[in-house]
């Protein structure tokens, strides 16, 4: 069976940077990996296959090859001599391109980043960024509003200011790992580093831990914060609010808190951007003798507005700088009316009896594109009967 293209397999195009490979052998290592799929026999296969690639294409000379000659460059015999990264078949070619992305995939296992090279782990970790969604309303993010939020989160531990030891006492060197915050583990053809369990991957342990925290350094607590929405925000607009997230863990910085929000649907206006759309039903008679109406505004004001002599259903009309504002300046967009003509329903005998009356009195040209409809229509059906 032919291989796949590398840059196939990682779902990327020839031109991806190094950052946009990495990214995608992380999405595609994390949806490959056997661990995350006992029920699929072909996962390994083509873990292995998102592994063999990225290992190419994060080098540049392999890349260059790659690029030249496709697979041929790694063949017995061609330009590139051998398979990529010596052959595939050793637990080498795993560590060696899993690794640059080992911690992306499993420091939420690992408790946080890799230590430092023979120096064991620090006892520290930064604590988790943690998100909210709010919600709020076409009025509020036209003008921008303050909002409080209650986020239930984890907060230093005042017993022990957050380092987890009672009275003090510094933290030993866990015994489990030796201090290096993972543990080894074979599994098939793969070695997989996982957090150390006895330590929660940080290296090492407290002997007396704080009675309040149980040694983690923080406690769970509900925050109440301010959050400004400024104007003009749409749905998926991000505020970040630094060092508001989760306390580190044992002493470890704050995380941050990134507030998501979330525009809720208006009963009158349609949102695109920074136009605002709105439909505006009138009646029969308005429609054909023209006249002016009111219509509401974002701003809780009316504009006047003068509808044409003659108008159908579905024509538009723009009033500027009367949408929503721009997020960081710019300006502000328009709003758009489109017309509904109405069809007037539970008519009186009287009622009827008029309208009959107008219809007899309609000529061709009061209904132009009826007429033009039809005409059509009768040409149609007689070129079907010749």
């Amino acid at each position: 069976m032919a291989k796949r293209d590398f840059y196939e397999a990682l779902g990327v195009s020839k031109g991806a940077s190094a950052g946009e490979l990495k990214k995608a052998f992380r999405k595609k290592a994390m949806e490959f990996h056997p661990d995350r799929n006992k029920d699929n026999p072909n996962a390994e296969a083509q873990f292995k296959e998102v592994n063999e690639a990225y290992e190419v294409l994060k080098d540049e000379d392999k890349k260059a090859a790659y690029d030249r000659y496709g697979h041929a460059a790694f063949e017995q015999g061609g330009p590139g001599g051998g398979r990529p990264g010596g052959g595939f078949g050793g637990q080498g070619d795993f560590s060696s391109a899993f690794s640059d992305v080992f911690d992306d995939l499993f420091g939420d296992f690992m408790g946080g980043g890799r230590g430092g090279g023979g120096g064991g782990r620090s006892r520290v970790q930064r604590g988790s960024d943690l998100r909210y969604d709010l919600r709020v309303s076409l009025e509020e993010a036209f003008t921008g509003s303050q909002k409080t939020v209650r986020v239930p989160t984890s907060v230093s531990c005042t017993s022990c200011s957050g380092l987890g030891s009672a009275n003090g006492v510094d933290p030993v060197t866990c015994p489990s790992c030796n201090g290096m915050g993972k543990v080894r583990a074979q599994q098939g053809f793969f070695t997989v580093e996982r957090g150390c369990p006895a330590c929660s991957g940080l290296g090492q342990i407290i002997k007396d831990p704080c009675g309040d925290c149980s040694g983690s350094g923080r406690k769970q607590k509900d925050r109440s914060l301010s959050v400004n929405v400024p104007a003009g925000v749409e749905t998926g607009t991000r505020i970040r609010l630094a060092g508001e997230g989760e306390a580190g863990l044992r002493g470890g910085p704050t995380g941050d808190l990134y507030i998501f929000i979330e525009v809720a649907k208006h009963s009158i206006f349609q949102r695109d951007g920074s136009h605002l759309f709105c439909t505006i039903p009138v009646s029969m008679v308005t429609a054909a003798l023209g006249g002016d109406i009111e219509v509401p505004t974002i701003d809780g004001g009316r504009s006047r507005v003068k509808i044409p002599t003659g108008s159908q259903t579905g024509r538009q009309m723009r009033l500027r700088n009367k949408g929503m504002p721009a997020l960081r300046g710019g300006g502000q967009g328009d709003m758009f009316l489109e017309l509904s003509v109405e069809t007037p329903v539970n008519l009186t005998a009287r009622q009827k009896e008029i309208l009959q009356d107008f219809e007899l009195s309609v000529e061709e040209n009061n209904n132009p594109e009826s007429t033009s409809f039809f005409q059509n229509v009768k040409k149609f059906w007689d070129s079907m009967k010749t």
